[in-house]
């Protein structure tokens, strides 16, 4: 009788968390940053995570260790948010300008970018004014824009219950490389409640071939 094979646990991806501060025109920005420890090989491109609105990177605290078991992630607090220095003005163009500065500064020379809510707009205020820059782009709860620049980075947007003024349904007409996933069971704490879901969603379409 052969005997019963054992089932062996897979080791989960280590992953370094830690924060530090970097330089941009505005003074110096707060990030908080995951990488896996291979030492670079292998890499996925380089993540960056775009909070809120009156909000920081601690949004993401509970997902950057697991969507960075493939690649680095880095989440600024953007320009006058968290224990970032402020801007002129909080508003997209400022806070695009200081994440390509974070990109500089890095020595990124793509990158793909997570916006949630302000930070969605951000980051299509980023893809359109350095779509050299820019590889692929992940927008939770994309806010109402008055000026919707042209896209042309495939874009994964992901709609979640906010309650009453939703997601904008602009998106489906206007970015013309976009996958739609529809979170309804989730609001705005879903980073918080769902990260390994979240995770596995964003994953899959970072490393989905073109």
């Amino acid at each position: 009788m052969a005997k019963p094979t054992k089932s062996v646990a897979v080791a989960p991806k280590a992953v370094r968390t830690r924060r530090a501060y970097f330089d941009c025109r505005f003074g110096q920005l707060h990030v908080r940053t995951a990488f896996p420890t291979t030492g670079g090989f292998n890499e996925g491109t380089t993540l960056v995570c775009l909070h809120p609105l009156g909000a920081s990177s601690r949004v993401f605290a509970q997902f950057l260790p697991e969507i960075a078991g493939d690649r680095s992630v880095y989440a600024p607090d953007l320009p006058g948010h968290g224990e970032s220095d402020a801007a002129p003005a909080k508003d997209f163009s400022s806070a695009a300008a200081a994440v390509a500065d974070l990109a500089a500064d890095l020595r990124l020379r793509q990158i793909d970018v997570l916006g949630f809510r302000f930070g969605a707009g951000v980051a299509l205020e980023l893809a359109a004014a350095r779509p050299e820059l820019v590889r692929r782009l992940v927008l939770v709860a994309v806010p109402p824009l008055d000026v919707v620049p042209a896209i042309a980075q495939e874009s994964l947007v992901m709609r979640i219950n906010l309650g009453s003024g939703g997601d904008a349904q602009w998106t489906q007409g206007t970015l013309a490389k976009s996958r739609f996933l529809d979170l309804a069971d989730h609001g705005a704490d879903l980073f918080d409640a769902a990260p390994k879901a979240l995770s596995t969603h964003i994953g899959e379409f970072l490393t989905a071939k073109s």
